[in-house]
């Protein structure tokens, strides 16, 4: 029994008929860029759609060459970044079907609004998710070291950035010494989200701890910087059990992961004066305490220096007076003396008679005739020979 069929070139024309009729002209269409590549100056795409985390829908597309360098440059211009994966987009496009090639969008607008649009759509989401889960709050609630010498620095090592941020570090002036030591990781694109994040576990999993964590890239476009604000990176920092520090963008820039970290500055230059300010500011105090201390120092010593010039006056009147009582005391032992000098008195008149044995004699008594007596004058001695006691 024959059964009825048609051929596949006949399915796919029939279907090509079909859709040129259903879109007769360009459309809009909303996808997520799957994959991307430049060839021969053709760029060829596939777009796709997700649902609850599903893939639900994909199709090739292509910019042929002419149109490519025009959107291209657009789409820079607008968004500060490159076409690439990983990004919503709007597009006008024709839906071509080819019997051979299969079903293609070809693409000949773009709306760089759109994608910016969505970006900031995405970001609010994120944002609303953390503060449900209350991880706004944590870094906010862990104190930093006074002096934060141990850091871990998670970027690139190729990164502009991280080079600036060592140089000013390290090249201080005021010869601060740090211990800094890099997680890597990528800084954009669609492996930085779980790049970034393993980056934090292996931090949090390092026995030797630290005192600091520092994220850092260092400018970028805005499509360049996206991945900041990604769920996964701002749920480790904000898990962090060290204080994180941010400085991923310019002076406009202002991620999901500046807002939960422990802090945020504009550039890694910037990051590296914060530490070196923070060692600044304890010196400062060291130096204050150190100040107050000479002159609470000073002044005890000055105190100390009057009591004992005061003690020294004091000792040095007493001295004197003790001295000038001492010397009257020896003057009149002196007059004394003076006064009891038996030749003072010899000079008086008086004489003064020895024994034989130079012994004075106070008595007759003991004195016997013949004894021989001499008797002493002021001016000489006569030797006598005692021949009468009366």
């Amino acid at each position: 029994m024959e059964k009825d069929y048609i051929d596949l070139y006949t399915l796919q024309t029939r279907i090509q008929d079909g859709i040129e009729d259903l879109f007769p002209s360009n459309i809009w269409v909303k996808a997520e860029i799957n994959s991307y590549n430049v060839n021969g100056g053709h760029c060829y795409m596939e777009l796709s759609q997700s649902a609850d985390n599903k893939l639900v829908a994909k199709v090739r597309a292509i910019i042929w060459r002419f149109k490519f360098n025009q959107l291209s440059s657009y789409f820079k211009s607008a968004t500060g970044s490159t076409i690439q994966p990983g990004i919503q987009i709007l597009v006008r496009c024709k839906v071509n079907m080819d019997p051979l090639y299969g079903l293609s969008l070809i693409i000949d607008d773009i709306d760089p609004e759109f994608t910016m649009g969505a970006l900031e759509m995405e970001k609010q989401k994120t944002i609303d998710r953390l503060k449900k889960l209350g991880l706004f709050e944590k870094q906010g609630k862990l104190a930093l070291a006074p002096i934060p010498r141990r850091l871990a620095v998670i970027s690139s090592i190729d990164a502009a950035g991280y080079g600036d941020f060592i140089k000013h570090l390290t090249c201080n002036d005021f010869g601060y010494v740090f211990e800094v030591r890099l997680f890597q990781a990528a800084m954009q694109g669609a492996s930085a989200p779980s790049s970034i994040s393993q980056a934090f576990q292996d931090v949090a999993d390092d026995p030797s701890g630290f005192d600091a964590v520092l994220l850092l890239r260092g400018g970028g476009s805005a499509l360049d910087l996206v991945c900041f604000d990604d769920f996964s990176i701002a749920s480790s920092i904000a898990n962090c059990p060290y204080p994180v520090f941010t400085a991923v963008g310019h002076d406009r820039d202002y991620h999901i992961a500046d807002m939960i970290a422990y802090k945020y500055v504009k550039t890694p230059t910037a990051l590296a004066d914060e530490f070196i300010n923070a060692y600044i500011s304890v010196e400062d105090t060291v130096n204050e305490y150190s100040a107050r201390i000479t002159k609470a120092v000073d002044g005890k010593l000055s105190l100390l220096r009057s009591k004992v010039d005061s003690y020294k006056i004091r000792i040095k009147a007493s001295l004197s007076a003790r001295m000038r009582l001492e010397n009257a005391r020896l003057d009149m032992y002196e007059a004394k003396i003076l006064s009891s000098d038996p030749r003072k008195l010899l000079e008086r008149g008086y004489v003064l008679a020895l024994n034989s044995e130079g012994m004075v004699m106070k008595t007759t008594k003991g004195t016997e005739i013949g004894d021989k007596v001499s008797v002493v004058f002021s001016d000489g001695r006569l030797d006598c020979k005692v021949e009468k006691i009366v």
